[in-house]
Protein backbone atom coordinates (compact mmCIF):
# COMPACT_ATOMS: atom_id res chain seq x y z
CA UNK A 1 0.00 0.00 0.00
CA UNK A 2 1.27 3.62 -1.01
CA UNK A 3 1.09 6.41 1.13
CA UNK A 4 -2.06 8.29 -0.39
CA UNK A 5 -1.85 12.16 -1.33
CA UNK A 6 -3.45 14.33 1.86
CA UNK A 7 -6.89 13.73 2.80
CA UNK A 8 -7.44 10.37 0.52
CA UNK A 9 -7.34 7.66 2.60
CA UNK A 10 -4.29 5.09 3.30
CA UNK A 11 -6.67 1.66 2.37
CA UNK A 12 -5.67 -1.51 2.33
CA UNK A 13 -6.80 -4.17 -1.28
CA UNK A 14 -10.38 -4.75 -1.29
CA UNK A 15 -12.74 -6.21 0.07
CA UNK A 16 -13.42 -3.90 2.91
CA UNK A 17 -16.49 -1.71 3.91
CA UNK A 18 -17.55 1.75 3.15
CA UNK A 19 -20.08 3.81 4.60
CA UNK A 20 -20.57 6.88 2.65
CA UNK A 21 -22.50 9.55 4.51
CA UNK A 22 -24.12 12.63 2.67
CA UNK A 23 -25.75 15.43 4.80
CA UNK A 24 -26.85 19.03 4.19
CA UNK A 25 -26.55 21.00 7.00
CA UNK A 26 -28.72 23.75 7.78
CA UNK A 27 -28.02 25.16 11.44
CA UNK A 28 -25.09 26.98 12.72
CA UNK A 29 -22.30 25.10 14.38
CA UNK A 30 -23.60 25.01 17.49
CA UNK A 31 -20.85 22.36 18.83
CA UNK A 32 -21.13 20.58 15.12
CA UNK A 33 -17.45 21.08 14.71
CA UNK A 34 -16.00 19.88 17.74
CA UNK A 35 -18.32 16.39 17.57
CA UNK A 36 -17.00 16.12 14.11
CA UNK A 37 -13.44 15.76 15.31
CA UNK A 38 -14.21 14.17 18.49
CA UNK A 39 -16.18 11.30 16.30
CA UNK A 40 -13.54 11.23 14.06
CA UNK A 41 -11.06 10.82 16.51
CA UNK A 42 -13.25 7.79 18.23
CA UNK A 43 -13.84 5.67 14.94
CA UNK A 44 -10.12 5.98 14.31
CA UNK A 45 -9.87 4.03 17.80
CA UNK A 46 -12.39 1.52 16.89
CA UNK A 47 -11.27 -1.96 15.53
CA UNK A 48 -11.64 -2.71 12.06
CA UNK A 49 -11.56 0.97 11.28
CA UNK A 50 -9.65 1.85 8.36
CA UNK A 51 -10.03 5.67 7.85
CA UNK A 52 -12.32 8.40 6.42
CA UNK A 53 -12.56 10.71 3.56
CA UNK A 54 -14.47 13.83 3.97
CA UNK A 55 -15.15 17.15 2.30
CA UNK A 56 -18.13 20.21 2.92
CA UNK A 57 -18.66 22.53 -0.15
CA UNK A 58 -19.91 26.31 0.57
CA UNK A 59 -23.82 25.24 0.39
CA UNK A 60 -23.30 23.51 3.61
CA UNK A 61 -23.48 19.76 1.62
CA UNK A 62 -21.40 17.23 2.49
CA UNK A 63 -19.83 13.59 2.25
CA UNK A 64 -18.26 11.79 4.82
CA UNK A 65 -17.05 8.14 3.69
CA UNK A 66 -15.71 5.75 6.39
CA UNK A 67 -13.47 2.67 5.86
CA UNK A 68 -13.97 -0.50 7.75
CA UNK A 69 -12.70 -4.05 7.41
CA UNK A 70 -15.84 -6.09 7.62
CA UNK A 71 -19.68 -5.52 8.30
CA UNK A 72 -18.78 -6.74 11.99
CA UNK A 73 -16.82 -3.38 12.76
CA UNK A 74 -18.94 -1.46 11.00
CA UNK A 75 -22.06 -1.98 12.89
CA UNK A 76 -20.10 -2.10 16.30
CA UNK A 77 -19.31 1.90 15.39
CA UNK A 78 -22.92 1.89 15.10
CA UNK A 79 -23.79 0.88 18.13
CA UNK A 80 -20.87 3.27 20.00
CA UNK A 81 -22.95 5.57 22.81
CA UNK A 82 -20.83 8.88 22.06
CA UNK A 83 -21.71 7.96 18.03
CA UNK A 84 -25.37 7.43 19.08
CA UNK A 85 -25.35 10.69 20.78
CA UNK A 86 -23.90 12.35 17.74
CA UNK A 87 -25.93 11.07 15.29
CA UNK A 88 -29.54 12.08 17.34
CA UNK A 89 -27.85 15.55 17.49
CA UNK A 90 -27.15 15.89 13.71
CA UNK A 91 -30.87 15.00 13.53
CA UNK A 92 -32.47 17.33 15.89
CA UNK A 93 -29.88 20.35 15.25
CA UNK A 94 -27.33 20.37 12.13
CA UNK A 95 -28.97 18.28 9.22
CA UNK A 96 -31.82 19.41 6.89
CA UNK A 97 -31.56 15.52 4.95
CA UNK A 98 -29.00 13.51 5.04
CA UNK A 99 -28.46 10.43 3.23
CA UNK A 100 -26.45 7.18 4.61
CA UNK A 101 -25.25 4.21 1.86
CA UNK A 102 -23.46 0.99 3.31
CA UNK A 103 -21.34 -0.42 0.22
CA UNK A 104 -18.72 -3.43 -0.21
CA UNK A 105 -15.72 -2.28 -1.91
CA UNK A 106 -14.76 -5.05 -4.39
CA UNK A 107 -12.27 -3.15 -6.58
CA UNK A 108 -10.10 -0.24 -6.21
CA UNK A 109 -7.60 1.79 -8.31
CA UNK A 110 -5.78 5.06 -8.09
CA UNK A 111 -4.77 7.83 -10.51
CA UNK A 112 -3.67 9.61 -12.84
CA UNK A 113 -2.48 6.44 -14.35
CA UNK A 114 -5.64 4.50 -13.11
CA UNK A 115 -5.34 0.68 -13.33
Amino acid sequence: MSIPPPGFAPLPDPPYYAVIFASLRGAPDDGYGAMAAEMAALAARQPGYLGVESARDGTGFGLTVSYWADETALIAWKAVAKHQLAQRLGKDRWYLHYALRVAKVERQYEGPEGR
